[in-house]
């Protein structure tokens, strides 16, 4: 196994990067050399005791086949996987070992052992998960390293106990950069206007001080904060400011 590039030099790579695409692109070609050729990251800040929240506000990338992210995310499988649930109550770095050794004392429900199984079937069956520091009370941040087809768990850890550290540290650096990024969940994204007159609510500027700043009609206005509620799925303007902060859009350069 060959890692070609110099380790500063990569992450002075990804903290330059300035959007979402390019830096995931560049995370899955970075940890297919270390043998991890399928990824599936997810963060949402609506996270609760017993939620991950909506599914419309997670932001969720991966290279996985479409056959497999139909099922494990989009039925949510992800709710009873049992890794998932591990990196939900921890923080931190967790062998796929740890499956194994859980079916072998029985200490797993009959829904975790469906979602196992189908990842069997998938050749999803050795890896890595790393959960992230929390970034506030109600976020939660992760990402399922799966090792390449053929690959087992005794050959992972072989490449953990060498590159392991390097590894925690281009995804803890990536899952830091991912947050500075704008992010939307399923495409919704603020045009140049929604997204200006949002940030002058959020300056305190009422509809009126922001049709004379904007130079539109009051109407006008309440029309793009409306269209912003839509596109983020939330109802009250204030809602909307918080969301797109969240997911940084509020203050973004039109590059």
């Amino acid at each position: 196994m060959i890692i070609s590039e110099d380790l500063n030099a990569y992450l002075l790579k990804v903290t330059n990067t300035t959007d979402i695409e390019t830096l995931w692109a560049m995370h899955c070609e970075k940890m297919a050399l270390y043998g991890f050729d399928r990824l599936l990251y997810g963060f949402t800040f609506y996270s609760t005791e017993t939620s991950l929240g909506d599914p419309n506000d997670f932001l969720l990338l991966t290279n996985h086949d479409a056959s497999y992210t139909e099922v494990f995310v989009g039925r949510q499988l992800y709710n009873d996987a049992p890794m998932t649930r591990w990196a939900r109550e921890n923080e931190g770095v967790q062998s796929w070992r740890k499956i194994a050794e859980r079916l072998s004392t029985g200490d797993m429900t009959p829904e975790e052992q469906n979602v196992v199984a189908f990842n069997v079937d998938m050749g999803v069956v050795a890896g890595y998960t790393i959960s992230f520091k929390a970034v506030s009370v109600r976020s939660k941040g992760a990402i399922a390293l799966t090792a390449k087809r053929g690959m087992s768990q005794d050959e992972v850890e072989v490449v953990w106990a060498e590159h392991g550290q390097d590894i925690i540290a281009i995804n803890n650096v990536t899952h830091l950069k991912i947050l500075t990024l704008p992010f939307t969940g399923l495409g919704a994204k603020l045009t140049k206007r929604q997204r200006e007159a949002l940030q002058w609510v959020g300056d305190g500027k009422t509809t009126q001080d922001i049709a004379i700043l904007m130079e539109l009609t009051p109407a006008t206005v309440e029309k793009h904060l409306r269209l912003a509620r839509e596109t983020l799925n939330v109802e009250t303007t204030a809602q909307a400011v918080l969301k797109a902060a969240f997911q940084n859009q509020m203050f973004v350069l039109d590059l």
